[in-house]
């Protein structure tokens, strides 16, 4: 699919060197096409990386993406340039007159914290308010998808024993689901977080359904039966070496940390991680675009507001 970006967006020229198809503006605006139109609010601090990662996946399909990038306004970042944010980045402001087909909220390095105690979670909960009225289907990635479940449907996260660092195996719950066709019965997700969410809560809450679990990462992938929100708890979107960057990083800060799970070759940490869980999530992306965007979207945005969740 061609992804019709800013026209210096670092991530360009890194996707375009994996023969990934990305569309400048300039060219795009020639096409007489309605693009799906996505907008990624980054909450990550290393935001060129984690765009990269997101248009990686959204790019392995044939159709054609529109890409809006979103920050808060409220939280001032400490890893990305101001001029990058200047230049790349709307503000809620800028983009809520308008309509979209889908949304991804993408995690955040702050769950040891209560929700409440986020500095802009406030104009998080604004976002997840309008996206009901004005996105037709909305990925939720890790601690945004903590934050969706608690604010739409006061589902709490606990912390875990020890941080969950490492690849883990899936088990699909409903093989006929539109999200996970094509999946093998068995499938790897990195996962790299300090709290979860409880099955029973999930499952006492009506409309909603758990489509994968893990035996040691717990709950996965969670939807909403009419397919307008998705929550994945781990970060199938991650790089062959960002799970290694988070453990070396936490090793120079005299966190001790775990070596990360069924990543490292033997457990030797001087050797490169193998990349086994790519397959799994371009699947889950072409899934998402083809059958919750592309296929039920309304071709005019406006109607959305007939479709209310």
């Amino acid at each position: 699919m061609p992804i019709k970006v800013s026209n210096d967006l670092p991530a360009t020229s890194i996707l375009e060197s994996e023969n990934i198809f990305v569309m400048p503006e300039k060219r795009a605006l020639v096409q007489d096409i309605r693009p799906l139109k996505i907008v990624i609010l980054n909450l990550m601090p290393k935001k060129i990386e984690t765009e990269t990662q997101l248009l990686r996946l959204l790019g392995n399909s044939p159709l054609q993406v529109d890409i809006e990038l979103l920050q808060m306004v409220t939280h001032r970042s400490k890893n990305t340039s101001q001029y990058h944010l200047t230049t790349f980045y709307k503000t809620f402001d800028q983009i809520k007159d308008k309509k979209f087909d889908g949304m991804i909220v993408t995690g955040a390095p702050v769950e040891l914290l209560e929700f409440e105690e986020v500095d802009y979670f406030d104009e998080l909960t604004k976002v997840f308010d309008w996206a009901k009225k004005n996105v037709y289907s909305t990925m939720y990635i890790c601690w945004g998808a903590q934050a969706g479940l608690y604010h739409n449907y006061n589902i709490k996260k606990y912390p875990l024993p020890k941080k969950l660092s490492g690849i883990y195996e899936h088990t699909i719950l409903n093989s006929k689901h539109p999200l996970m066709r094509g999946f093998d019965d068995k499938f790897l997700v990195p996962h790299s977080r300090h709290t979860g969410v409880k099955r029973e809560e999930v499952e006492r809450v009506k409309g909603l359904e758990i489509l994968a679990m893990s035996k040691e990462a717990g709950v996965s992938i969670i939807c909403h039966k009419n397919g307008r929100e998705f929550y994945l708890l781990g970060h199938c979107e991650y790089d062959r070496d960002t799970l290694a960057q988070e453990y070396f990083r936490d090793l120079k800060k005299g966190l001790n940390p775990e070596i990360p799970y069924n990543y490292f070759p033997n457990n030797d940490t001087t050797k490169m991680p193998k990349m086994i869980w790519r397959s799994h999530a371009s699947l889950l992306y072409q899934n998402w675009l083809n059958y919750y965007l592309y296929q039920q979207t309304p071709y005019d945005l406006e109607n959305l507001k007939k479709m209310y969740l």
